[in-house]
């Protein structure tokens, strides 16, 4: 009897055509004698759908094109289940795709998906909600809510929206956050909840992230004038500054003087003035290279 490969496709994702994507997948699947299960993801009950394709095929692996945000909906319709998930970056996000240095190309990213050995990597829980990448409060949530609104996508929607929400900066907030550490008051611009190292963009914003450690960082952006901003997009995370704190835990209340924005893995969530974090360990087998 033939073993199942089933195959999660978002459509509409980073404005990127899946067919070429699909083909490839299909023709890897009929010549390795794999039974190939395509799925198109509707925005329409995805997860539920997931599981029932999940307990219908019984696969070995799944293989997910699309972004940050469509892997992390499969990850958690597959929660329960032991089953490798293959990524083949497609979305206007792709930072865990870059965290887990995935190639370039649909076909090496197929072969990984398909053969290669799997890394369980943490996800966090923030106010019940999970998150396998990068989340945040701030500057660059803020940021990612004016792209849902905008017509542009890709990494050029992403540019044009920095700019515009470095014009039309916010004043900063004052964080109250406690754990197994000192209790820290602060101002920040931005308060990033860090599972990895790097965004989608490829800007490294943890440098000390690792997936499957137990653990989380909070990153805390004190100042993000033109110089901090400069320094954090070129690659030199200002670490010894007096604008920058990391802290490394596995549980975190952070609560916020007003309202502020609030993203999980590129999606935004609204506006939140109070966040409950804690490490979910080992939550997801992903395949790597």
């Amino acid at each position: 009897m033939r073993k199942n490969i089933i195959m999660i496709v978002n459509p509409i994702s980073g404005d990127i055509d899946k067919s070429e994507f699909i083909v490839a997948a299909a023709h890897l699947a009929a010549a390795e004698n794999l039974n190939f299960v395509l799925y198109n993801t509707t925005g329409d009950d995805d997860i539920l759908k997931i599981k029932s394709l999940y307990l219908s095929y019984n696969p070995e692996r799944i293989i997910v094109a699309g972004g940050d945000g469509t892997i992390k909906m499969v990850a958690e319709a597959m929660e329960k289940n032991d089953v490798i998930i293959g990524i083949v970056p497609a979305g206007s996000a792709n930072g865990l795709a870059m965290d887990l240095n995935l190639p370039s190309t649909v076909e090496e990213n197929l072969n990984i998906a398909f053969h290669n050995t799997y890394m369980e990597i943490d996800m966090i829980s923030i106010n019940g909600k999970k998150s396998i990448h990068l989340s945040d409060l701030g500057l660059n949530a803020e940021m990612i809510k004016n792209y849902e609104k905008s017509t542009i996508r890709g990494k050029w929607g992403y540019v044009l929206q920095t700019v515009s929400t470095l014009i039309d900066l916010n004043d900063p907030f004052t964080a109250t956050i406690k754990g197994d550490f000192e209790t820290i008051e602060c101002t920040a611009r931005m308060i990033v909840i860090a599972n990895s190292k790097k965004y989608g963009t490829g800007v490294s914003i943890n440098p000390n992230g690792v997936m499957d450690d137990g653990k989380f960082e909070l990153v805390i952006l004190k100042n993000l004038d033109l110089v901090v901003l400069g320094k954090i997009i070129t690659g030199n995370m200002p670490l010894d500054s007096e604008d920058v704190a990391i802290i490394s835990t596995d549980r975190a209340e952070i609560t916020t003087n007003v309202p502020v924005c609030f993203q999980i893995d590129g999606e935004y969530y609204g506006e939140e003035t109070k966040l409950d974090i804690e490490i979910l360990p080992k939550q997801m087998k992903v395949a790597i290279p």
